[in-house]
């Protein structure tokens, strides 16, 4: 299955603007890369970035059954808003690939576990440590339900990368703890990802 597949759509169709913390795109790539099916999940992960990813995905899930390509470049973010992706992508009829193009770390790998595969570039980098808590304010029961809830939605990110790894939960959370740095390399004995993309071959000149 080529990374880049080219399936055609209709002219009427937009992609969903996807906000990043990085310079963003030209409105042409995003509606190229739209159209081969990618969706790119680049810088921290927000509320407003999932909000955007989640739109692109259920649109081309809308669209066909084909193969959606996931591009992540994210060193982490919001626990809620990597579930918020994750949820969508638990729901959809298309199959998601994911591709770590450079890194991958915190709350971004709860979003990694939940793809159907998952490729990494050679030099692509994974952080593993625990995903952040969004900040709250209030009463000290609404603090402590907030906490509560945190420590839920982080077992549930440790059990899936126990699941998509075969290690035993213990040593996820030991390695979350510890921020365990993996190379592409690393990460694919680790069970991470299934492969690494390796550099074509050159050709006769």
């Amino acid at each position: 299955m080529p990374l880049f597949p080219h399936p055609s759509h209709p002219p009427e169709w937009q992609p969903p603007h996807l906000p990043s913390d990085g310079p963003g795109l030209p409105g042409w790539l995003e509606e190229r890369l739209f159209d081969q099916r990618i969706v790119m999940l680049r810088g921290q992960l927000t509320a407003e970035t999932a909000t955007g990813i989640a739109a692109a995905l259920l649109t081309l899930d809308s669209a066909g059954p084909e193969v959606v390509h996931l591009h992540v470049s994210s060193p982490g973010g919001s626990l809620s808003a990597a579930l918020s992706v994750v949820d969508v992508l638990d729901a959809l009829t298309a199959p998601v690939h994911a591709l770590v193009t450079s890194e991958a770390g915190g709350a971004t790998l709860a979003v990694l576990a939940a793809a159907d595969q998952r490729a990494a570039y050679r030099h692509a980098r994974f952080k593993l440590t625990e995903p952040r808590a969004a900040g709250v304010t209030g009463t000290a029961d609404e603090v402590a339900a907030a906490a509560g809830q945190h420590l839920r939605e982080l077992e549930e990110v440790m059990v899936r990368l126990a699941e998509i790894t075969g290690r035993p939960r213990s040593r996820i959370e030991d390695d979350l703890s510890a921020g365990r740095v993996l190379s592409a390399a690393e990460a694919l004995e680790y069970g991470l990802i299934d492969e690494v993309v390796a550099p074509k071959k050159n050709g006769p000149r």
